[in-house]
């Protein structure tokens, strides 16, 4: 049965307009603490007895870790339903190719799968649909529209009751470095710094380049997405750079951190949920292992962070499992177990990136039903807040998936035919 936030709203008015309201679990009829409640441009939070006194507005944002978002206006009963994201990476080709999209619903209407990330600022710098920044026609990040009606897109799939996140690579963009290199990584030489795949990165301690990345997630959050997903938010992994600032770890922290808080009041207004992927090792680490990421410097800038927990990814492995892809419960349980400790706060603040992709790196294992189910049990057991699997190709299959019975609207305890995922 899906549980509910029941808020009571009322109105006192003055010299001064104020709403005051309480938010409650109607599944436990317990207040909910912390929950956030939007006006105008502010943000607030609800004390432990779930109650809150904000000014008054046309309309009231509201929502909470572990639910949906609802926009409101004065008076009356309001309801938040419970909602966990458990969703598929979708490339802006993908969503757009009527093929992929196509099997991607298919696995949304019988399975668990409730929810799509879908790139809307993509790995090389393009942006996927008509902004109003001026600065993406001027450095070509305009050349490629996916997207010719974002806000109908985003509609549609609300209309079939899937979330939708907008993923943001954020500081990994050539046509932006390309036309400003003064704003561009260098390396000790004084040239640009490239990486391995012959792409350019923003230097994230720069406020300019922060500002045009903010903008894109704007327009992202104005056409209706659910939640904007910051990734790249970083500094490369890479010896031998330098920065508009020092290299030091204070000043990489302090500007991604900086650019999550500046981004997180940019987009206020829209009540939109606010996430950033995180390398994997950040969770065992307390140093930023020189990219600018420390899981106690983020985490309270973002509603939920989502930690890329690719056992494949994971080439020294971890204590105890030398060989991550033979621990694959293991790699993602530990891991965030290790995060939230440093974070101290609720494990529904965190949703992993799982793989649903061939390994690489060890045994070259294809990811099928027991690899994706070990680790879906594992953020499950953690208690996050749902799961992202990742796919490059965007080929996904019920390999691992619950299969949801129409008829009795319940998820059965056996799995899709085990095809594998390549």
């Amino acid at each position: 049965m899906k549980a509910f936030v029941f808020l009571a709203l009322t109105i006192t008015l003055g010299w001064s307009a104020m709403v005051t309201g309480t938010i409650y679990d109607k599944g436990t009829s317990k207040p909910i603490e912390n929950a956030i409640i939007i006006s105008g441009t502010k943000e607030y939070r609800s004390d432990s007895n779930g109650s809150f006194t904000v000014p008054t507005a046309t309309t009231i944002g509201i929502r909470a870790v572990g639910y949906e978002r609802k926009f409101y206006t004065t008076g009356g009963k309001m309801y938040l339903n419970r909602f966990i994201p458990k969703a598929l990476y979708l490339s802006s080709f993908g969503a757009t190719s009527g093929k992929i999209m196509g099997n991607a619903k298919h696995l949304i209407h019988t399975t668990q799968i409730n929810a799509l990330v879908i790139d809307v600022k993509m790995d090389r710098g393009q942006i996927a649909f008509k902004t109003a920044n001026p600065i993406a026609n001027k450095i070509g990040a305009q050349d490629i529209i996916l997207f010719k009606d974002i806000k109908k897109f985003v509609t549609d799939l609300h209309k079939e009751k899937i979330y939708v996140i907008a993923r943001i690579v954020s500081f990994k963009d050539t046509p932006y470095v390309t036309a400003y290199p003064q704003y561009g990584v260098k390396k000790d030489d004084g040239t640009l710094f490239k990486d391995k795949e012959g792409l350019y990165w923003i230097d994230a301690s720069n406020k300019a380049p922060q500002d045009y990345i903010i903008s894109i997630a704007a327009d992202a959050a104005a056409a209706g997405f659910d939640e904007v997903q910051f990734d790249y938010v970083r500094f490369p992994d890479r010896k031998g750079i330098k920065f508009s600032v020092e290299n030091t770890q204070a000043n990489r922290v302090k500007a991604i951190s900086g650019f999550l808080e500046a981004a997180r009041t940019r987009l206020t207004p829209y009540n939109v949920f606010i996430s950033a992927d995180i390398f994997g090792y950040v969770s065992w680490h307390d140093a930023d292992i020189e990219i600018g990421q420390r899981v106690d410097a983020l985490a309270p800038y973002v509603d939920y962070l989502s930690p890329m927990l690719y056992p494949s990814g994971f080439n020294a492995g971890i204590p105890g499992f030398p060989n991550p892809v033979k621990a694959n419960y293991e790699i993602v349980k530990h891991s965030l177990d290790k995060a939230l400790l440093k974070s101290a706060n609720s494990p529904l603040c965190y949703r992993p990136w799982l793989q649903a992709f061939k390994d690489y790196a060890f045994d070259r294992r294809v990811y099928g039903d027991k690899e994706i189910r070990d680790q879906i049990k594992a953020s499950d057991d953690f208690g996050s807040c749902g799961w992202i699997l990742w796919n490059p190709r965007n080929v996904y299959t019920g390999a691992g998936l619950i299969r949801l019975e129409k008829t009795a609207d319940k998820l059965l305890e056996n799995p899709l035919p085990k095809t594998p995922v390549l």
